[in-house]
């Protein structure tokens, strides 16, 4: 029972939410439950079908409609008198600046990826607000707390790119390759030769059940005596097509995005091909070696040899409707009941082939049979429990914090399976990462070969990929040499294209080794020095993009971890109890915690922590998840409060 105090510190607040989906709808009931008065809920996604059977405050009639509004409609009906702000829009936009983020007491996240988390993240220490960050994966859970110069902040240690994907991102919106890999095999491919009785969200879109009977559901089905090329030319023409199409009639959905292009068989196959001859051979033999029907091949079929070669989009249409061909010809018995293999030939070809197409509809880069074939990853589904448990846990830390109940913070961990006999298993919150360039300002190191390294690529893969800056500014000395805006002329614009077409020595105010450049991105109000070490040799494999960035890195332990994938997503991290880890962290002065030559006692806690920091904050589950690895930073060390 709250206390007279707590109910006024919780009423007296205003809260933010990022996100309304998986964790965001049971976040919002619990806040609107617990006291909550002012609560504001920023969310640019609209409702998908998939959406439904977990993120409870949306139902079919909702399909198509802002997460954030319809949230707020259906909590305002259980609880009128309070207020409840929705905005339909990326938190990355300028709206939402340092002086929105200053307005409110905690910020509460429960995002799904990892460029807006480190946005937010980077909000939050420049207006002096909590953030308390939260993740699920399947039975996995975490709940942190970041208070700028108090505890680590999101990014103090970097973490591996998590490969986790909602089921709207696969089937709406996809950004990536490996997102149109995920609807290839698991949606597509499923639906075509799996098991006609599981549930597929490919069947489903928006109110596409409503259409004329030609698009909705029955168009995977084969219809009696249809021949092969007109049941794959509709089958095409449905998926890259119609479907395409009816995504692009919400016009909610597309407004902070790139429209992707519908395409249809006509648009892609020559004349000969729009007239029945889609591939390069009427037999049905064609394409297999032997006796072995995993042997057969779409690449024989068509000549093509090199799995390495990125092929085209009438040659990607081309495999595509031979393999289809294939599996309705020579393995018409396992369809129904095939499962994605990758071993499989055919069924990568197909894969690889319908990932392209739907790649280039959506302006994604395609990818080749060979790289397509080593994305494929591993699925599990979220599951709504987790998701509960954790908005409770972000509500209780929330309250501490309004409280200013520093003393009892706790970082939350969920786990799938008891644990001395705990499923939820709290720890102190770790003290801020001194090296890290987001919170404590440090310099990074870049190696580099100015040489040969067009400044087009420290843009691209360093300062937008890796420093995660959305509108950049780089400056050497008092040169500016790139800028992100919309109040420049076109003169600078010009100047600054000009610039990244440039090697690093050839810039008008030349970097080379010993220089030291300045990069800022002022809608985050952060900035950053980086160093310049000239080097020549890389290693081609480890470092393909011939710069390193050194000064913010991933411990070794985990670099090792992070090679190892998970075959069944399941995590054999085995936790310790937090007295354990508590009863150690009290040994150490704050000092002796930052000291790296009291290595002993510091490997000693570390061991214990690599045991216990064993969840990565994943994307917020929203639905569907690709697992690589579970495993977070173990080198960190307990703050001591």
């Amino acid at each position: 029972m709250a206390s007279s105090q707590q109910l006024n510190d919780i009423k007296g607040s205003k809260v933010m939410m990022v996100g309304a989906g998986g964790i965001g709808c049971e976040l919002l009931k619990t806040l609107a439950l617990s006291g909550f008065r002012d609560i504001h809920i920023v969310d640019m996604d609209t409702i998908e079908v998939s959406n439904l059977n977990r993120q409870f405050l949306f139902r079919k009639s909702h399909v198509g409609q802002s997460k954030a509004k319809v949230a707020r409609d259906a909590v305002l009906k259980v609880r009128p008198d309070i207020s409840i702000t929705a905005y339909h829009a990326n938190v990355k936009s300028p709206e939402f600046n340092v002086d929105f983020f200053k307005e409110f007491n905690v910020v509460l996240n429960g995002l799904d990826n990892l460029d807006a988390r480190r946005h937010v993240n980077r909000l939050c220490l420049a207006a002096g607000v909590p953030l308390i960050e939260s993740g699920t994966t399947g039975f996995l859970g975490q709940v942190a707390v970041h208070l700028k110069d108090r505890t680590e902040c999101y990014e103090c240690y970097p973490k591996p790119a998590p490969k986790t994907y909602p089921v709207c991102t696969i089937t709406s919106t996809p950004s990536k390759f490996v997102h149109c890999i995920v609807w290839a095999k698991d949606l597509l491919f499923a639906k075509l030769f799996g098991d006609k009785n599981q549930d597929n969200d490919l069947n489903v879109r928006s109110n596409d059940g409503a259409s004329s009977s030609e698009n909705s559901d029955d168009v995977f089905e084969r219809r009696n005596d249809e021949d092969i090329k007109c049941f794959s030319r509709r089958i095409y023409d449905h998926v890259f097509g119609y479907n395409i199409e009816m995504a692009l009639s919400n016009e909610e959905t597309w407004k902070n995005r790139t429209r992707p292009k519908p395409i249809y068989a006509r648009d892609v196959l020559s004349d000969s091909q729009k007239n029945g001859d889609l591939v390069t051979s009427d037999n049905p033999d064609n394409g297999s070696t032997d006796s072995d029907s995993v042997s057969v091949s779409a690449m024989a079929a068509l000549g093509l040899k090199n799995p390495q070669e990125l092929w085209s989009l009438e040659e990607n249409s081309k495999v595509f409707f031979e393999a289809l061909k294939l599996f309705l010809v020579k393995r018409v018995e396992e369809v129904g009941s095939l499962i994605f293999d990758k071993d499989d030939q055919l069924a990568v070809e197909f894969v690889t082939a319908a990932a392209n197409i739907r790649a280039a509809s959506f302006g994604i880069p395609m990818h080749s049979l060979f790289e397509a074939k080593g994305i494929a990853g591993n699925i599990i589904h979220a599951v709504a429990t987790t998701n509960a448990i954790v908005a409770g846990l972000i509500v209780i830390e929330a309250i501490k914090v309004l409280r200013q109940d520093f003393e009892n913070l706790r970082m939350t961990y969920c786990n799938e399976h008891p644990k001395r006999k705990m499923l939820l298993m709290p720890v102190e919150p770790f003290e801020p990462n001194k090296a890290c360039f987001v919170c404590s300002k440090t310099p990074l190191t870049l190696e580099v070969d100015t040489s040969r390294t067009k400044f087009r690529e420290f843009i691209e893969k360093i300062v937008r990929a890796k420093l995660g800056m959305n509108l950049p500014l780089v400056m050497h000395g008092l040169s500016l040499l790139y800028e992100v805006g919309d109040d420049l002329d076109e003169d600078m614009i010009r100047n600054y294209e000009a610039n990244l077409d440039k090697v690093f020595s050839e810039l008008p105010s030349s970097i080379t080794g010993g220089t030291m450049i300045t990069v800022e991105d002022l809608q985050q109000e952060l900035s950053c020095n980086i160093n310049i070490k000239h080097r020549e040799e890389f290693d081609e494999e480890n470092e393909p993009d011939r710069m390193v960035l050194i000064g913010w890195s991933l411990s070794p332990s985990l670099e090792t971890e992070k090679a190892t994938s998970l075959e069944n997503g399941e995590s054999n991290i085995e936790l310790v109890e937090e007295a354990e880890i508590n009863s150690m962290s009290k040994k150490r002065k704050l000092d002796e915690a930052s000291d790296p030559s009291n290595s002993l006692l510091s490997s000693e806690i570390d061991d214990k922590l690599s045991k216990k920091k064993g969840i990565l904050l994943q994307d917020d589950s929203d639905d569907l998840i690709v697992l690589d690895n579970l495993n977070s930073d173990t080198s960190k060390k307990p703050r001591l409060l």
